[in-house]
């Protein structure tokens, strides 16, 4: 199992359901079949849209349920995510698991609230950073790239970005972070 991949989805399709108790993920709505989505061991599952329940490592998978190495990277204190939450499968560093600027939930822009005040890991690949390239979101290299934004003392909206891994050939498939880094 590698520190990270270069896919920013995997597999996304349908809606969930997560037990806590077990660490076990189960398809609730229009998932196909887990085992062949092209989801591996070491994958990291977002759980919410914007990561609204939190992150887990995949450790083992069937056609229906996904078994989750632990749920210390969900949010404090959640004791259900019921049938019907959303979800992205995707390669991303598992280090960032652990990195209090990117705990979830994160509060990602369009796509994923309407807030411009966010935290976030995305893939970008190399036509996104052209394209970013004369905007607020404009990042140095494609790769994993952290994403932070806030408001300084005089109401002026900063970004911080750091490459995390630089990555010459990503595979960037997840639309919800076309907002910020559109594919073309």
């Amino acid at each position: 199992m590698s520190l990270w991949g270069n896919n920013d989805s995997v597999y996304s399709d349908g809606t969930i359901a997560v037990n806590l108790g077990t660490n076990t993920v189960t398809g609730t709505v229009g998932v196909v079949t887990f085992s062949t989505a092209g989801i591996k061991t070491g994958d990291v599952i977002t759980v919410g849209t914007g990561a609204t329940y939190g992150y887990a490592i995949i450790t083992g998978f069937t056609s229906t349920t996904l078994s989750i190495a632990n749920t210390a990277n969900f949010v404090s204190g959640l004791t259900t995510v019921a049938a019907g939450a959303a979800y992205n499968i995707s390669e991303e560093p598992v280090y960032t698991l652990g990195d209090s600027i990117y705990r979830a939930p994160e509060s990602k822009t369009v796509g994923y609230s309407t807030s411009p005040v966010f935290t976030g890991v995305f893939g970008v690949d190399s036509v996104e950073v052209g394209v970013a390239a004369t905007t607020a979101y404009a990042v140095p290299h494609s790769g994993w790239v952290g994403i932070m934004t806030y408001v300084d003392t005089h109401g002026n909206l900063r970004v911080k970005s750091e490459v995390l891994v630089a990555g010459g050939i990503l595979t960037t498939t997840d639309a919800a972070d076309d907002a910020l880094f559109p594919d073309s």
